[in-house]
C-alpha cells in the first residue's frame, strides 16, 4: 500500500505496533477526524470463516458502545474491500502494554501493580455492568498510557472467536495461561472468568511467573484443581502478604468463589495494598472439604487451627443401688469453743449481771423496810427509832457490800 493509498478509504498506515496470532496492530492518521489511531487487521484467512465475521462484527458493534476512562474506545471497523481484511478501529493508546513492561522491566512494585490492577477492575466493572464479557484479558491487552492511564483492549474479539474452529488453535492455546478452570472444562465464560483472569495476571506482574505453567491445557486444568499457586509473597518478599492473599481468591478455581464483581475486587486489592483484610470473608478454598492457609486469611485476620475443647476430669460415678440403705453422712465433730481472750466481759453479758443485782439490792430493801417497821410497832417509838438507825446501818453496810460486789463483777 503507498503513502497516497488510503486504507478503507480513511486511514494512512504508518507502522506496526504488535502482531498476534489473530490481529495485526498498526498506528494510522484518521484523514479525516485529524487524530491517530490504532487499525487492528485481522488475519486473512478468517475472512473464509463467514459465521466468524458475523459474530466479529456483532461484537464489535457492542465494544463500541462501551465509552469509558478505563476501556479502550472503539471507533470503527468494517472490511476493506481493496484487500478483503476485517478490521477494526481503536483509540491509540500512547504508552506499553503490561506485556512489554514485564518483558523490559520485570516485575512491578506493589503500589505499581495495585495501581495498573485496580483501573483494569474499574473498566471490567463497567463492561460487566453493560452485559459484555472480556473473555481475553491478559497483559497484552493491559495498555498503561504515558500518563499512567490503564485501559482495556480487544473486547469482543474473544467471544467472536470462540466458536471458531479456525482460530482455536492461535487464540485459545495462546493465551491458556489465562484461561479459568470454567473455560478449560468447556463451559461458557462469564464474569467471574475475566476476574481470574485478571487474577493471573495479577500474579504476573508481582512474581514475573505465571501461577501455573502448563505446556496444555490438561496439565492446565490438573493443576488448577490439584493445588494452589506458589505463594505470592514467597516469591516476592515485597509483596505484602495480605495483597498475595487478596490476589488468590481471585484465582480460586470455583467461580462461586471469587470476588463477587470487579468493583469488590478492586477494593480488596486497596485495602491489602494498605494492610487491611478484604471486608468479605475469606471463605476461599481450594478444595471443597480442604481450607489452606493462604485463603483462609483476609481484611489482616490470620486464620488458626481450631483445637479441640480440653477436656475436664470426668467425675467417677458409683452405681445405683436400689435396695441398699440410704448412707447417713457423720456429722463433724464440733468445733472446740474458742477461747475467750481475758479482759472485759461483752456488753450483753455485763447489762445481764448488773439487772441480776439490781434485783436483789430491791428484794433486801423492801425485807428491810419491814422489820423496821415490825419493831417500831413492838418496842414503842423511842426504840423503833433506836431499832430504825441500827437496821438502816445494817441496810446501808449490806448495800455498800452489793455496790462493791456489783463494781468487781463489772470490772
Amino acid at each position: 500500500m503507498t503513502d497516497d493509498q488510503l486504507f478503507a478509504d480513511r486511514y494512512r498506515l504508518e507502522h506496526r505496533l504488535g502482531v498476534g496470532g489473530m490481529a495485526t496492530v498498526q498506528l494510522a492518521f484518521d484523514s479525516r477526524l485529524e487524530r491517530y489511531v490504532a487499525v487492528k487487521l485481522l488475519a486473512e484467512h478468517l475472512a473464509e470463516d463467514a459465521s466468524f465475521v458475523s459474530r466479529f462484527r456483532r461484537e464489535a458493534l457492542a465494544a463500541a458502545r462501551l465509552v469509558h476512562p478505563n476501556v479502550v474506545q472503539v471507533f470503527d471497523f468494517g472490511l476493506d474491500d481493496a484487500t478483503s481484511r476485517n478490521y477494526i478501529v481503536m483509540e491509540f493508546v500512547d504508552g506499553e502494554s503490561c506485556a512489554e513492561i514485564l518483558r523490559d522491566h520485570g516485575p512491578l512494585s506493589p503500589r505499581d501493580a495495585v495501581n495498573v490492577l485496580a483501573q483494569a477492575c474499574r473498566g471490567l466493572d463497567y463492561a460487566h455492568r453493560n452485559g459484555v464479557v472480556h473473555r481475553d484479558v491478559k497483559p497484552g491487552n493491559l495498555l498503561r498510557s504515558r500518563d499512567n492511564a490503564v485501559k482495556l483492549a480487544d473486547f469482543g474479539i474473544a467471544k467472536a472467536a470462540e466458536q471458531s474452529d479456525i482460530t482455536k488453535v492461535g487464540s485459545v492455546l495462546g493465551t491458556a495461561a489465562y484461561l479459568s478452570p470454567e473455560q478449560a472444562r468447556g463451559e461458557p465464560a462469564g464474569p467471574a472468568s475475566d476476574l481470574y483472569a485478571l487474577g493471573v495476571v495479577s500474579y504476573q506482574l508481582l512474581a514475573g511467573r505465571l501461577p501455573y505453567e502448563a505446556a496444555s491445557l490438561t496439565d492446565l486444568a490438573r493443576l488448577q484443581d490439584t493445588s494452589p499457586p506458589p505463594r505470592l509473597h514467597e516469591l516476592n518478599p515485597d509483596v505484602p502478604q495480605p495483597l498475595a492473599q487478596a490476589i488468590m481468591v481471585a484465582l480460586h478455581r470455583d467461580p462461586e468463589r471469587r470476588y463477587a464483581n470487579a468493583s469488590e475486587m478492586e477494593q480488596a486489592l486497596e485495602d491489602a495494598l494498605q494492610g487491611r483484610g478484604p471486608g468479605r470473608e475469606a471463605e476461599s478454598t481450594w478444595a471443597a472439604d480442604d481450607d489452606t492457609e493462604s485463603t483462609r486469611i483476609l481484611a489482616g485476620t490470620r486464620a488458626t487451627t481450631a483445637m479441640p475443647p480440653r477436656e475436664r476430669p470426668r467425675r467417677r460415678l458409683e452405681p445405683l443401688q436400689e435396695d441398699a440403705p440410704p448412707r447417713h453422712r457423720e456429722r463433724p465433730a464440733a468445733a472446740p469453743a474458742r477461747r475467750r481472750p481475758s479482759g472485759r466481759q461483752p456488753a450483753h453479758e455485763r447489762g445481764s449481771g448488773i439487772k441480776l443485782w439490781l434485783g436483789l439490792l430491791l428484794v433486801l430493801a423492801l425485807v428491810a423496810g419491814g422489820i423496821a417497821l415490825y419493831q417500831t410497832a413492838a418496842d414503842g417509838v423511842q426504840q423503833g427509832v433506836r431499832l430504825k438507825e441500827d437496821v438502816q446501818g445494817q441496810v446501808q453496810d449490806a448495800v455498800d457490800e452489793l455496790k462493791a460486789l456489783i463494781e468487781d463483777n463489772t470490772r
